[in-house]
């Protein structure tokens, strides 16, 4: 049994599971939408979210020490400067009176090559209603 075991390996190391976490959601927010499977689909979803609800409640508070440390963890989970600007700068102030749902997960069938379950995850619009 699986008590108190949190995460999903992947198939993958501890060091390639953190690369391949990073690269999927700077590309997340860098792009708006990605392609990957299902089972990576559901492993970064949440940790997404949480890094928007990171910067939105930096910039709520307005207070500039708190935003400075929202951008260093950010960085620290994402070591994507790029990543980190666009978060700030334009995500995360669209999803200012969104409480949360700010991700979208479609599933898209079979991969031709080995059957995988492929999913589209995208940034909902900061407009769309839930």
């Amino acid at each position: 049994m699986r008590h108190n075991v949190a995460g999903k390996r992947l198939g993958r190391s501890k060091d390639h599971r953190k690369a391949l976490r990073r690269n999927l959601i700077g590309d997340l927010f860098s792009l708006g939408r990605i392609t990957t499977t299902e089972a990576k689909a559901r492993a970064i979803r949440a940790e997404a979210e949480k890094l928007i609800t990171i910067a939105k409640r930096a910039i709520a508070s307005g207070d500039n020490g708190r935003q400075v440390h929202a951008r260093r963890l950010l960085m620290a989970r994402l070591n994507n400067k790029a990543a980190v600007a666009k978060i700030f700068n334009e995500i995360a102030p669209g999803f200012e009176a969104r409480p949360g749902g700010y991700t979208r997960t479609l599933k898209l069938g079979l991969r031709h090559g080995d059957a995988a379950k492929m999913a589209l995850i995208e940034l909902v619009e900061a407009d769309d209603e839930a």
